[in-house]
């Protein structure tokens, strides 16, 4: 039995929680969020397959021109310590 009652006192914390934001009216808010979100998202303008392709392949080389910097970064400031600090 005493196993059990800190799950009853969750429960009972979880009820009164919940009676007192549907009293103060959170989830009527919360769901008018979600529709005007929904609202919105219906006005907005989606790219199509080929500007998301073209997006992509940007992102792609952009990630990998700083991949290539960032290595011959680290190698040229690894020799530089390697020769010169030690």
């Amino acid at each position: 039995m005493n196993s059990y009652i800190p799950m009853l006192v969750g429960l009972v914390v979880a009820a009164v929680v919940f009676v007192v934001l549907v009293r103060r009216g959170s989830f009527l808010r919360i769901s008018g969020y979600f529709r005007e979100t929904q609202e919105e998202l219906k006005r907005c303008s989606w790219p199509t397959v080929e500007e998301l392709k073209a997006s992509t392949g940007v992102v792609f080389v952009a990630i990998v021109l700083i991949g290539v910097f960032t290595i011959v970064t680290d190698f040229a400031f690894s020799f530089i310590i390697r020769h010169f600090f030690t």
